[in-house]
């Protein structure tokens, strides 16, 4: 039945229905619920709190700073915040939604800003622009037998616990998390497993399993719409664009300031997984998911912690890993020289905080939810971690910034190589075997499941 058949018999077939008494409370409730809804969401872009570490964060600001970041100039940005942030402070909704929208304008018809330096490296726009770019290392073949299930499950543990350790402090730096807390070395509070980034994971995973060898960027963009209600920056401005029928790339590239920030980087380790010794199809599989909210450098971001999860099933040399992984980022990338500036500070100090200073002081203009610091971050942890379970996630946790992301992601790194019986007791007890998540229909698993499936999903790729 055609379109304009379906509206046709909706209207031939209703029959008036009377309504004994006015129908304004009607009219009230159908309105009063979404008014709630919008305000809230609205109020979140001024001002909100992290749900693990209650760290504070201004989306609004945060959409200037990013699109600054970029080699851009947003006019009027004293004004557009004041003017945004007085309204919060007195509830005015309305002025609030002007405000918001001003803002998102502004990020949107910024100036390009000739003197910035973000103009002065090479753009990689799709796949096959960057595998020229790149030499990939020979696919090693891996068992695909038990011992892939049981990395997979040395993985997925680590993930899950890397993430449950690092969502207490995101969104502090150093010093302040030092001040708290001294050395971070164990879980700050009882842990608990909830994490967008693995609900993205799953989103892909799924279509990787539906479909195998010809999944497409669009076909996992469909899982996201299927299973993931809400996102938040890159990802918030993706889903907006899906949900309009804007498909990636351009989901990633249209009206979303957040498109280098460490949303694509968070959930490169399922790549390197469904592709074990492969690190070039780990690469290209995380340019497909990556495209969905991201572009240029926040792409490579998910490139980097695919590649390097990847050769985990083969390279025992954790060093060695960041070391290919930073060269198989184009050096004429900003992302290429950030991961390279990181490796420098690394060789040429013995310990990680003078290593990692540097680092938080170059690039203290970005977010700290931004793919640069984070992934400075992680090098930096897996640098000095030296294969060591505690001793990676303390370092990790003292760089601050989003730390859980990075944690699941490196760790996931550690895991693979080191196995299940290498993680102290402590930090496996809390976790257990379950895998609590928003992802819907899949909000509960078991860890141990969800490892064999991902064995199945990978070997239906070889």
């Amino acid at each position: 039945m055609k379109a304009w058949e379906r509206s046709k018999k909706l209207l031939y077939e209703g029959v008036p229905v009377h309504l004994e008494d006015d129908n304004e409370t009607i009219w009230e409730e159908q309105a009063d619920g979404p008014e709630k809804l919008f305000d809230m969401l609205n109020k979140i872009h001024w001002h909100s709190n992290v749900p693990g570490s209650q760290a504070e964060e201004s989306i609004c600001t945060a959409a200037i700073q990013a699109t600054e970041n970029k080699g851009m100039i947003v006019d009027n940005t004293d004004e557009l915040l004041e003017r945004g942030f007085k309204a919060y402070d007195n509830n005015q909704m309305a002025e609030l939604q002007k405000a918001t929208t001003a803002v998102f304008e502004a990020c949107m018809n910024a100036r390009k800003d000739e003197n910035s330096p973000y103009w002065n490296q090479k753009f990689y726009d799709s796949f096959e622009e960057y595998e020229k770019a790149v030499k990939f290392p020979q696919k090693v073949e891996v068992d695909m037998g038990d011992e892939l299930v049981r990395k997979e499950h040395a993985g997925w543990l680590c993930q899950i616990i890397g993430g449950a350790f690092g969502t207490c402090i995101e969104g502090y730096v150093t010093d302040n998390i030092y001040k708290k807390y001294g050395i971070v070395d164990r879980y700050i509070r009882k842990p608990n497993t909830y994490n967008d980034d693995i609900t993205y994971e799953l989103a892909l995973l799924l279509a990787y399993d539906e479909f195998g060898k010809d999944t497409t960027s669009k076909d996992i963009a469909h899982e996201w719409l299927a299973r993931v209600p809400t996102g938040w920056s890159a990802e918030d401005c993706a889903l907006t664009n899906l949900r309009a029928g804007i498909l990636p790339p351009e989901s990633g590239r249209f009206n979303n300031p957040f498109n280098e920030w460490i949303g694509a980087q968070m959930r490169g380790a399922i790549c390197g997984q469904l592709y074990p010794g492969n690190p070039y199809m780990a690469a290209k599989c995380a340019w497909q998911d990556a495209e969905i909210s991201h572009a240029r450098n926040g792409i490579l971001g998910e490139v980097f912690n695919a590649v390097m999860t990847s050769m985990a099933f083969y390279e025992t040399d954790i060093r060695k890993i960041v070391k290919d992984a930073v060269e198989l980022m184009p050096e004429d990338s900003e992302y290429g020289q950030v991961v390279r500036f990181a490796l420098e500070q690394c060789e040429n100090n013995d310990d990680y905080l003078k290593a990692w200073r540097p680092c938080e002081s170059k690039y203290d203009h970005y977010n700290w939810i931004h793919a640069y610091p984070n992934a400075c971050a992680e090098i930096v942890a897996l640098w000095f971690g030296e294969g060591d379970f505690t001793k990676t996630l303390s370092i990790c946790g003292m760089c601050g910034q989003d730390v859980d992301c990075n944690a699941a992601q490196l760790i996931t790194v550690v895991g693979i190589i080191k196995g299940i019986d290498f993680i102290p007791e402590y930090w496996v007890k809390p976790i257990g075997d379950n895998l609590d998540t928003y992802c819907r229909e899949l909000k509960k698993l078991k860890i141990s499941e969800l490892a064999k499936w991902t064995a199945e999903v990978a070997r239906k790729l070889v």
